[in-house]
């Protein structure tokens, strides 16, 4: 599971603007980084959806992640991820199974401790539709990767108009594979126990699980 999928999506970093960025784009995604960057830690429930007509894939699931700093715990398809800061830890009930890895640039796609700056960086950015949903005002931004051999054609980022918080990312693969996620709650700040970010390995052992390290 890399990266907790996530994030398939959201995302750390400033850009200096381009010609090809809009600037009312960029002055929102600023005000929503400075806002995130804000809060000491982040609590996301999310409606996670993978489809692709054409393959006849239409996968929905739900997800959650707490996020503080670099370090988060996610859950998301039966499985549980933690990052502590020095390496991250995959672990799987149905298999009883933890990978524990160092946490690396080239292993990781857009994390969940990035899930929510991920579009400072790498991104060309220009303001898109206004959508009204359920009374709320989502201003959504399409980012296009700057990267030509990139596996994305596009990413709309909503984003609340109110509160400046991410409300939905839909990324679009070229392969016509669309991801969206939606955030059904979002929770920050909150009293968080000094050991979440800690992984017990005894515990794990003591329960049978298999412990990969790679």
């Amino acid at each position: 599971m890399k990266r907790l999928v996530f994030l398939t999506l959201l995302l750390f970093g400033t850009v200096a603007a381009t010609a090809q960025n809009d600037a009312k784009a960029k002055a929102l995604l600023d005000e929503v980084y400075s806002k995130v960057k804000a809060y000491d830690n982040i609590y996301v429930d999310f409606k996670y959806v993978l489809a692709n007509n054409e393959a006849g894939i239409n996968q929905e699931t739900r997800g959650e992640v707490t996020m503080k700093g670099d370090m988060y715990l996610g859950n998301l398809f039966g499985a549980k991820q933690l990052y502590d800061g020095t390496k991250v830890y995959t672990i799987v009930p149905e298999n009883e199974e933890v990978t524990i890895e160092d946490k690396t640039s080239e292993s990781s796609d857009v994390s969940p401790a990035s899930m929510l700056t991920f579009y400072m960086e790498g991104h060309t950015y220009n303001m898109d539709i206004l959508q009204n949903v359920q009374g709320r005002k989502i201003q959504y931004v399409k980012l296009t990767p700057m990267d030509t051999d990139s596996e994305v054609k596009s990413r709309l980022l909503g984003i609340d108009a109110e509160t400046k918080h991410i409300y939905r990312l839909i990324e679009t693969g070229k392969n016509g594979t669309t991801t969206t996620i939606t955030v059904n709650s979002f929770k920050t700040n909150q009293a968080l126990s000094e050991t979440l970010f800690t992984f017990d390995e005894k515990k794990y052992e003591d329960q049978g699980y298999y412990i990969i390290r790679n």
